[in-house]
């Protein structure tokens, strides 16, 4: 029965379940997969994660959809691990998440009114999650903001949930006025500090840059991750330009580059 569940191409998330089931067999499952445990695995997640976003980035609907996939098995794995372990199912975890947004949401699936501003339905939300962080015993502000996310998208979450509770710049110009201060610390640092100091303000000025982002009302993130891709578009270009000129980045100069490097631009805009 088993055998049939895994070969039948219609029978959904049962047969991904019973695939995974089968490749962690210990007597009869594939070697590699058997040792892996949750911290084994936790970056191919991360790294399914990014690369769902490089497939939306791109507006890649065909490799989306086999990302997506990649991110689901992601979940299955986890999931077969903690069954194994005895700590939680998938359909578990399904329910989990099912119980979570129903509570969220009772302007859908309750009495509430479904007339509301985003604005509202936004600070309804906080105040449910609040909630549910007090029954876990998170009682500070920070309590529950994961250290494992990337550190851009951590700063951002650590920012939003101190300005819940007033600890905020009024407007972007206070922010940017920071971002001066520490901008000019940096270079004290680099000329005066050691490396770990003159690493500790650089760090500042990343933060406050990420608070400046949200301050926008942008995603730092998002934002960073646009600007990668614009980077490895114009360099290319520059890099494709070179070659037809015969030469290679090393073999030019940064001056020769630099004005590819703006004729590139300059043809972006006028585009």
């Amino acid at each position: 029965m088993a055998d049939d569940l895994i070969h039948d191409p219609d029978a959904g998330i049962e047969r991904l379940l019973e695939i995974m089931r089968r490749l962690r067999d210990p007597e009869t499952g594939c070697p590699w997969d058997i040792e892996q445990d949750f911290a084994s695995i936790a970056p191919y997640t991360i790294e399914e994660a990014y690369e769902v976003a490089d497939a939306i980035e791109r507006r890649d609907w065909a490799e989306l959809e086999g990302e997506l996939g990649d991110l689901l098995l992601q979940t299955v794995y986890h999931t077969a691990m903690g069954e194994e372990a005895g700590h939680f199912t998938f359909h578990s975890v399904v329910k989990a998440i099912s119980d979570k947004m129903v509570a969220r949401h009772p302007h859908v699936f309750g009495a509430e009114s479904r007339e509301k501003s985003a604005a509202q339905q936004t600070a309804d939300w906080e105040k449910i999650k609040a909630a549910e962080r007090e029954g876990k015993a998170q009682q500070g502000t920070l309590d529950g903001v994961a250290i494992g996310l990337p550190a851009l998208l951590r700063a951002l979450k650590l920012q939003k949930r101190a300005a819940r509770v007033g600890f905020d710049w009024p407007s972007t110009d206070e922010v940017i006025d920071k971002i001066v201060e520490e901008s000019r610390e940096l270079v004290e640092a680099r000329d005066r500090l050691t490396q770990a100091e003159v690493e500790e303000e650089f760090g500042d000025l990343l933060f406050v840059m990420a608070n400046l982002g949200r301050h926008l009302g942008l995603d730092p993130e998002a934002a960073l991750r646009k600007a990668n891709t614009k980077f490895t578009r114009r360099f290319e270009a520059v890099e494709a330009r070179l070659a037809e000129m015969g030469k290679t980045p090393r073999e030019s100069d940064l001056a020769e580059m630099d004005a590819l490097w703006d004729a590139v631009k300059a043809e972006a805009r006028r585009g």
